[in-house]
């Protein structure tokens, strides 16, 4: 079984630091920029799930919900991540992310 725990880390603090920024940083891109990277994972969780299955988008839940998104996202897809590969591309990609967001 593959430890994940990086991954839950990362999304994790990102999380964290979005819930602790000010609304006006939220409105500046970094609620879009945590939005993105929650339906990213989110994609990339539902082909490792089931790859012949339709894909679906996760909505926009509005800019003060986007840590709560990228918290489930990011576990779900820590949950079927199988190689060590793709787990360091998930922490590459919070990470970016975060650095995006400027959170």
């Amino acid at each position: 079984m593959l430890d994940t725990t990086p991954l839950t880390r990362a999304v994790d603090h990102f999380a964290d630091r979005l819930r602790a920024a000010p609304q006006s940083r939220l409105q500046r891109g970094a609620a879009a920029e945590a939005l993105g990277l929650a339906r990213e994972m989110a994609l990339r969780a539902q082909l490792l799930e089931a790859p012949d299955a339709a894909a679906r988008e996760m909505p926009d839940a509005g800019m003060f919900a986007a840590a709560d998104q990228v918290t489930v996202a990011g576990n779900d897809l820590a949950l079927v991540l199988v190689d060590e590969a793709a787990l360091a591309e998930a922490v590459a990609l919070v990470e970016e992310a975060q650095r995006r967001a400027g959170v």
